[in-house]
């Protein structure tokens, strides 16, 4: 399989799903809203992007399954098969209120082994990307995590939870905890989003949990290839389908997790 190639031509894929979601970013009326559950918000924009890329992407790699936040191919996923794993826009609740930060995230694993990753920002026309081995991009220009050498410099990124607030005290501890170990927290509200921005040096952080593997696969592919490191929040590998996420430039990583594994 030549992953530069298949990058390139799914890269043209999710422009087209890309150019839907801003074309009907002008007309969004908020009757138009969904909600899946408690804070869980869908809209026609979603689904249609999402039948954009399935159909785009099984047209360039027939015998790749896929794992997709809106269900649109209507069948069971394997995780341990070749898959697509998408979320069409990735921050819904940001397009909906009008917040131009949202994206499509695209990402290709057998398993849990990324192949290929495509992040696409409309609103700023970023597009993030990477295969297996062949670095990170942004723009067609290569891009790397930061040199920050530690926790007290970064500048961190995470999400609030929406759902399953059993845990959100603890949470809310952490978070404190760290604006003052840290030079600040963001919430951007699209963890692709928070990811491709670690890849590029902009963050040199990233911690959330209650996440699905679509809110991540390109994401963090994209920081690997830029010389991150991801864990989950016990420092172990079972992030992609484990729901919590660290990823990090690499020298604050240690610390960031001894923070959150200690206190969550």
């Amino acid at each position: 399989m030549d992953l530069e190639l298949l990058t390139q031509k799914a890269i043209e894929i999710v422009k087209q799903a890309s150019t839907f979601i801003q074309q009907e970013a002008a007309l969004f009326s908020r009757d138009k809203i969904e909600y899946k559950d408690l804070n869980n918000l869908v809209s026609y924009v979603d689904k249609e992007a999402e039948k954009l890329l399935v159909a785009g992407l099984s047209e360039l790699l027939p015998e790749a399954s896929y794992i997709t936040e809106e269900g649109t191919t209507g069948t069971e996923p394997d995780p341990t098969a070749l898959n697509w794993i998408i979320d069409p826009l990735d921050g819904t609740t940001n397009f909906i209120h009008g917040i131009p930060v949202y994206c499509v995230s695209v990402g290709l694993a057998r398993g849990k082994e990324l192949l290929v990753g495509i992040i696409h920002e409309p609103s700023l026309d970023e597009l993030f990307y990477s295969w297996k081995g062949g670095g990170a991009w942004c723009n067609g220009k290569q891009i790397h995590v930061s040199n920050v050498p530690n926790l007290q410099d970064s500048l961190i990124a995470t999400g609030f939870p929406y759902y399953k607030f059993e845990k959100q005290k603890r949470y809310m501890y952490i978070l404190e905890l760290l604006m003052q170990r840290t030079h600040g927290i963001r919430r951007m509200g699209a963890a692709a989003v928070d990811l491709a921005y670690v890849a590029a040096g902009r963050f040199d952080g990233f911690y959330e949990y209650n996440l699905n593997s679509w809110d991540m696969a390109a994401g963090v592919l994209l920081i690997k290839e830029a010389g991150g490191k991801v864990t989950d929040f016990n420092g172990g590998d079972n992030y992609l389908f484990g729901g919590d996420i660290i990823a990090t430039a690499g020298a604050q990583h240690e610390e960031l997790v001894g923070v959150i594994k200690e206190n969550f």
